[in-house]
């Protein structure tokens, strides 16, 4: 029998595919393909593993079940180190994680990673002074539907109520943002801007509302985490990009679906994560 390959969990339980069943699944399937839970992190509750940790038990792999703002974080905090992470979908969107596996479902993935048949990858990703981004980034007044994402998330129906009103004020009232450096696109700028990391460069879509039924579409896109469906044109691809609010004021961004506050205009280059991913093979 094959000898089981030692690892540390991180999971989030406010992650959108991250309940008690969930969880023992992914436990049980680890199990199962010869994968041994030595130890595990429940972020944000408990700390992340950290590089020395790691190097002191012995692991050279993490796994992340958990949605892609907590594989972001650990992303970070691994940010140099030998071993390995794989990434798993225990969030609601699991752009990371489909960026890298397509369509393969969870089990098939872990079978595969126990019998070493996965590729060891750096991925290209978008980075910025705001902090780096592993699967996209949004930027805009459009982000401030965040807030009423994380209400409907949780269940609160006053924050959401609230949320929503605040939502519809600000990207109606907030100036749009545009290209600034290279010049792509409309000089008048946009509701939200998408930056999604390849290896070969950033491919940038700004969505619009030309319309008052486009207007409509794009805002329930927005609050029910499905904005790739809303009115939108590819600007291009590049290797980095200065985003600048019209009316010069600073703008809302999602590293990964996390918020973060740009102050002015802000320049996003492409780089390349700063750890071993474990991902699909080129050639399948």
């Amino acid at each position: 029998m094959a000898q089981a390959r030692a690892l540390w969990l991180v999971h989030n339980k406010a992650s959108g595919s991250n309940d008690r069943a969930a969880l023992e699944r992914v436990c049980t399937a680890c199990g199962d393909c010869t994968l041994r839970i030595a130890y595990r992190s429940r972020f944000p509750d408990e700390d992340l593993p950290t590089p020395a940790m790691l190097d002191a038990a012995g692991l050279d792999l993490v796994v992340v079940f958990a949605g892609d703002g907590t594989a972001n974080a650990v992303l970070d905090a691994l940010a140099g180190w030998s071993g390995q992470v794989l990434v798993l979908p225990g969030g609601t969107m699991n752009l990371l994680y489909k960026r890298l596996f397509g369509q393969l479902d969870l089990d098939d993935v872990l079978r595969r990673a126990a019998r070493g048949e996965l590729a060891a990858r750096r991925p290209g990703i978008v980075s910025s002074r705001l902090g780096q981004a592993y699967a996209g980034l949004l930027a805009g007044p459009g982000t401030s539907w965040n807030d009423v994402r994380e209400a409907m998330r949780s269940a609160n129906v006053v924050e959401m109520a609230s949320g929503t009103q605040e939502a519809f004020a600000r990207t109606l009232a907030d100036a749009p943002l545009r290209c600034a450096a290279p010049e792509l696109g409309r000089a008048e700028g946009y509701p939200l801007l998408l930056l999604e990391p390849r290896d070969s460069g950033i491919e940038v879509y700004a969505y619009h509302a030309e319309t008052g039924g486009e207007f409509v579409d794009q805002l329930v896109a927005l609050a029910l985490r499905r904005f790739r469906e809303g009115p939108h044109d590819h600007l291009g691809n590049v290797q980095e990009l200065t985003l600048a609010s019209v009316g010069g004021q600073g703008f809302g961004v999602l590293l990964d679906g996390e918020p973060r506050h740009a102050d002015g205009p802000t320049r996003f280059r492409l780089s390349t994560c700063a750890v071993d991913l474990l991902a699909q093979p080129a050639d399948d």
